[in-house]
């Protein structure tokens, strides 16, 4: 049965493909071999035998790509039974990847595909190092089936929330991830005297310091959350001083230094509905994602909440609403975070040989109104019921117990 399923051929013909990588394509097909794309282009001819997929007067992208949240790693904020994304007692955890603690079976995964999400990054919480994120595709019954890339980046918290771990001050938070990198740097190259115990007491221990070598190397990007303009210009003095693959979350007051940004060639993963002025962002506005885009910024979008990962298609069309074009607000939810966390040969847009993730709208998908029609993940067209349902369709097909 899975040798069938990964020999199936789909053609989805008929619609107004969106590949993101290039212009629309009218009136198009686009064929999927062993979950890969075989064929993309208007006048092609339907392959003997594929299941065929009519999308007239349909729209079809790429599935989205949210850089955000804990899916599969929470089920409800306030039960803490159901977090598995912290390493509590623990302000350097670099080497805490979240990849095993993720749930197959949350009920979070189908509510977000349905809306056309294809993949998510599972983000650690915690506080200044908060460890190793994954990359994961929103189908599959065990982890290894859902991984796409693990760890996909290091993730540390420069905002407001981290400053206990520096003392209760931000300039203490800086001034404790430079010496955490300092004694990585010192660890790599005196291994045998720490084992030895003949070097100075480090900040961290020896598993944390070794995760954080790929990251000094600049093989493994360094995602920093940070929100008030001067805790972007500390990341980014901190990125120079260290040569990081950095990328920004959050960003909120990154619109007023768009240029610095670009200059640094950092991307930042913005969230576009966020406008609540706080003591970590009083200057954040609706127009931040459309102004650091214009300033040259690689801006990807994002929705944090795990619970509301579904509405990153809300985030787009309100990006649009704000100022972005809409091309730009596509690539931002596709192409852009799979450059950014490195599998954009891939994953995110529409193009012979990536991953057949693709999704069939009834219009266009950042209006309101628009339904999904299909989605298809790794080549699988994914039913578009809920995972109670799925579960419980499931259980009538078992044999009555006597």
């Amino acid at each position: 049965m899975i040798a069938f399923l990964l020999l199936q051929t789909i053609a989805i013909t008929g619609g107004t493909i969106y590949p993101v990588s290039g212009p629309k394509i009218e009136n198009a097909t686009i064929v999927i071999r062993d979950g890969r794309i075989a064929a993309v282009g208007a006048g092609l001819a339907v392959p003997a035998g594929a299941t065929r997929i009519d999308a007239s007067g349909k729209w079809v992208t790429p599935g989205f790509i949210d850089g955000a949240g804990q899916m599969g790693l929470r089920e409800i904020s306030a039960v803490q039974n159901t977090n598995e994304s912290t390493l509590r007692g623990n302000e350097v955890a670099a080497s805490f990847n979240v990849l095993e603690g993720i749930n197959p079976a949350s009920m979070l995964i189908a509510v977000t595909r349905m809306e056309g999400i294809t993949t998510t990054l599972a983000v650690p919480n915690g506080s200044l190092i908060l460890g190793q994120a994954a990359l994961i595709d929103l189908d599959g019954q065990t982890i290894d089936a859902m991984r796409v890339k693990s760890p996909a980046a290091m993730v540390a918290d420069m905002s407001e929330n981290s400053k206990d771990a520096g003392g209760g001050s931000r300039a203490g938070v800086a001034q404790r991830l430079r010496r955490v990198l300092d004694d990585a740097r010192e660890y790599a190259t005196r291994r045998a005297d720490y084992r030895r115990h003949q070097i100075q007491d480090l900040s961290a221990s020896a598993a944390d310091l070794e995760a954080l070598q790929p990251v000094l190397r600049g093989e493994l990007p360094l995602l920093v959350i940070a929100n008030r303009r001067s805790d972007i210009e500390t990341a980014l003095r901190i990125g120079r001083q260290y040569k990081l693959k950095l990328i920004l979350g959050g960003g909120a007051e990154g619109w007023m230094i768009p240029r610095e940004i670009a200059a640094a060639g950092v991307p930042v993963l913005v969230e576009p509905l966020d406008n609540i002025p706080s003591y970590d962002a009083l200057a954040i506005r609706y127009e931040n994602a459309p102004l650091l885009a214009k300033g040259g910024v690689k801006v990807a979008l994002m929705e944090t909440a795990t619970e509301n990962t579904r509405d990153l298609r809300q985030q787009a069309g309100n990006a649009v609403a704000s100022g972005m074009t809409w091309e730009q607000a596509l690539r931002a939810v596709t192409l852009t975070p799979a450059e950014v966390f490195g599998v954009g040969d891939r994953y995110g847009s529409l193009e012979v040989g990536k991953v057949a993730n693709v999704v069939v709208w009834s219009g266009d998908p950042f209006e309101f109104s628009t339904g999904v029609e299909h989605v298809f993940i790794r080549g699988r067209d994914i039913p578009l019921r809920s995972r109670q349902t799925e579960l419980l369709e499931r259980y009538k097909t078992l044999p009555p117990k006597y």
